[in-house]
């Protein structure tokens, strides 16, 4: 195999190390607790939290580029890149369970420390949220001590097409009628009913409801964490907590993919 011009690979190399590379000196720097003592949970906390978003940031890449791939009339590249993302979803769903081996007398030791801070104020995951198809502007009028970056973000992601926006145009590019919610159940009814002519676009609406499907058992059992953890008492960042969780357990990003099941 051709080695890199300038390259020489192996220790003897000398040019880059696996942790320059990566930057662990300032990534493992980043766990900094606010309890004083030191509670031991409090880096557990910590860390998992650092690892969402870090894998939230995976998701946007890659769902920024399933959008593109729909758009682009590439649909075998959109499906291979949302297989990844249901199994990255799948392991944010599994990794409640490490955050579960704190107990709440673990985590009401540090608890106070944390207000008002809260993952209700997570930009990232509302960017998830607005690209794949769940637009609410007044998230951002919520949130609070957003950076000019942080707005300009969201307000980027309210503006630029959704995933679902990419698929009802694929519908659309095979001469369907999607002026109306109802002509795209219509649609997507015929794509259902003629796979020999539209199996790409059956696969990838199911490749969709996936996402979705994933992205509701995330919070459902996200908020079981919560419950468990400190039961119905507010968030610290001043939400109702659990129960505000729970109004959000029964969103999906595309109920006309749900809806057509009614007819199938």
């Amino acid at each position: 195999m051709t080695q890199p011009s300038g390259r020489s690979f192996g220790e003897q190399g000398g040019l880059l190390t696996y942790g320059k590379y990566l930057r662990l000196a300032e990534l493992l720097d980043q766990q900094v607790l606010l309890s004083d003592p030191p509670v031991h949970d409090e880096t557990l906390f910590i860390i998992v939290h650092q690892t969402y978003e870090l894998w939230f940031k995976e998701l946007l890449h890659e769902l920024t580029a399933v959008r593109d791939a729909m758009r682009a009339g590439t649909l075998w590249q959109a499906r291979q890149l949302l297989s990844r993302v249901h199994i990255i979803e799948r392991l944010l769903v599994s990794q409640i369970d490490v955050l579960e081996t704190m107990t709440p007398q673990d985590f009401g030791e540090f608890r106070a420390a944390l207000a008002p801070a809260s993952g209700f104020q997570s930009v990232q995951f509302r960017e998830l949220e607005f690209l794949s198809g769940a637009q609410d502007p007044g998230f951002v009028s919520r949130f609070r001590s957003l950076t000019d970056d942080e707005r300009r973000r969201l307000a980027r992601r309210l503006a630029e097409p959704t995933l679902w926006d990419a698929y009802v145009d694929l519908l659309a590019s095979r001469g369907l009628p999607v002026g109306t919610d109802g002509e795209i159940v219509a649609a997507l009814r015929s794509v259902a009913r003629d796979r020999a002519r539209h199996d790409d676009l059956w696969q990838l609406a199911e490749d969709l409801l996936t996402h979705d499907e994933l992205a509701a058992l995330w919070r459902a059992r996200h908020v079981q964490m919560v419950e468990r953890q400190i039961g119905t008492r507010s968030g610290t960042g001043g939400s109702t907590g659990a129960p505000y969780l729970h109004s959000r357990v029964p969103l999906r990003y595309y109920p006309l993919l749900w809806e057509l099941r009614d007819s199938l």
